[in-house]
């Protein structure tokens, strides 16, 4: 039993919790049962690796570049709040965990691998399920597994046992099955059948903008298709609308911080300092904004490099193993099928109503003050306009990221406080675990385990209501978008 429990920690920790190895090993899988050559086989696993590594970079470089800009913001206007970001809420959550409830610290550990048998069970049992999609991106499963684990043990205390952790491992599957196969649909209309869903934290905010985009807006009035004056069309070009966008929002923001704060090691842990015996602060200032230039562009090369392999061996898992079946990838691999523009509106305008949402917050003296992460205004609000520009046009991808930037801190707020977590500095912040896990976290608290199995119930219901109203039921299992 032990040399069993060895086996899984070590996939656990090695691969399932590092995506790159992970999609590298389906890759793997996939073409070798496929039966391709052993040499294409290597090829796909490096190609696949690689292109996530390059993606991580990517995203890795946007959070570490800015995330100081946001720790001195706390820090210049003595701000004491939760900053909304997965990973100042896996902090948060495991730091909880560990005062409160320390012989449950390993409890998001063994859920995720419980959480992940329930989804492959869930995918194999597709024609009963309905369920088609398998979410493969493991860094986000961990992040998600201990907001879920701290939620449980904190709200329903009849869990605080073997029973819970099982418990907390069997909703996290349920969601990373079912939410994910709500975006089957969107995504293959979105990328044109490119045969993967979306396993991130935000299928249900995808689901939501494919149904209602197109009665907010026309699709043929897209981003790519808005007729700007022609000193306005350099935008169409990714690279200088990214750099210009960065430097009017993060160039304001560096000029009222100051070099005196951008320079002080205390007051930022991580990231890059500014120097002033080596470089101006205006110089800086135009340099850290192009970087996102930069990690952007990136990010884009790794996601068309690993979602192509991906997409070619999973045919083969799809075929052999779980016939029928999506890969559920990182969100950033829908941004390459959009428009260019639509990622930097969207987290333009997200922005806006993250900023706007925590000015009221403040004018109206809320007892938990929310600051904006990085990782949910871009990534949350990027999707949400990618995906509503495809069914709304421009209309749709600017209302709805706006929207969701309120709710991403108003709920936030909400969330923080029902878990007791202001005085941990963070909260998980994507607006899956605001709306709908906001809604689920009241269910535990009101109902105990009655709302924990009326969860359970809801998520798995969702596919048959999917599948309920499928015009073409099996249309439904290839993923084919039904109007």
């Amino acid at each position: 039993m032990n040399i069993l429990l060895n086996i899984l920690n070590w996939f656990s920790q090695n691969i399932l919790q590092n995506p790159a190895f992970f999609v590298g090993l389906l890759v793997l899988v996939g073409y070798a049962l496929l039966k391709k050559p052993a040499h294409e086989v290597f090829a796909g696993f490096v190609k696949a690796t690689v292109g996530y590594m390059i993606l991580n970079v990517a995203a890795g470089g946007l959070v570490t570049t800015f995330r100081p800009i946001l720790a001195a913001l706390n820090y210049k206007f003595k701000i004491g709040a939760a900053v909304i970001d997965p990973y100042f809420g896996l902090t948060a959550a495991n730091t909880k965990i560990q005062e409160m409830f320390p012989q449950f610290v390993g409890a998001a550990t063994t859920a995720l691998l419980i959480g992940f048998g329930v989804n492959i069970l869930l995918v194999a049992l597709r024609k009963i399920t309905k369920v088609r999609t398998l979410f493969i991106t493991g860094h986000i499963m961990v992040q998600q597994a201990a907001t879920v684990s701290l939620m449980v043990l904190f709200l329903i205390p009849q869990l605080r046992n073997t029973w819970g952790v099982i418990a907390i491992g069997v909703v996290c599957g349920l969601y990373w099955a079912v939410s994910s196969n709500m975006t089957v649909e969107a995504t293959q209309r979105l990328t044109g059948g490119g045969g993967f869903a979306i396993g991130h934290q935000q299928q249900f905010a995808i689901w939501f903008v494919d149904k209602v985009a197109g009665k907010l807006g026309k699709k043929e009035e897209n981003l790519d298709n808005l007729k700007l004056p022609k000193f306005l069309s350099i935008f169409h070009d990714t690279v200088v609308a990214s750099a210009t966008l960065m430097l009017v929002f993060f160039g304001a923001i560096l000029l009222v911080l100051g070099p005196e704060i951008m320079s002080n090691a205390k007051v930022i842990t991580s990231g890059t300092l500014y120097a002033p015996e080596k470089q101006d602060f205006y110089m800086y200032i135009i340099q850290t904004a192009f970087t996102f230039s930069v990690y952007l562009f990136i990010l884009m090369q790794g996601v068309r490099m690993f979602v192509s392999e991906l997409t070619n061996a999973f045919q083969g898992i799809s075929s052999k193993l779980l016939p029928g079946s999506f890969p559920a990838v990182d969100v950033a691999a829908s941004y390459g099928f959009g428009s260019p523009n639509a990622v930097l509106s969207g987290f333009a305008f997200g922005l806006i109503g993250q900023l706007l949402t925590i000015v009221l917050l403040i004018v109206f003296k809320n007892p938990v003050l929310i600051i904006t992460g990085f990782v949910p205004v871009f990534f949350d609000n990027a999707a949400i306009a990618v995906y509503a520009d495809k069914r709304g046009g421009w209309k749709a991808a600017l209302i709805l990221s706006f929207i969701s930037g309120v709710l991403q801190v108003a709920l936030g707020a909400l969330c923080v406080a029902l878990l007791d977590l202001a005085s941990y500095g963070g909260y998980h912040g994507n607006i899956d675990f605001e709306f709908p896990w906001l809604g689920f976290a009241y269910g535990f608290k009101f109902l105990g385990i009655i709302g924990f199995v009326l969860v359970c119930l809801f998520l798995l219901a969702i596919p048959q209501l999917q599948f309920m109203k499928a015009k073409d039921k099996e249309a439904y299992y290839r993923g084919e978008a039904q109007e």
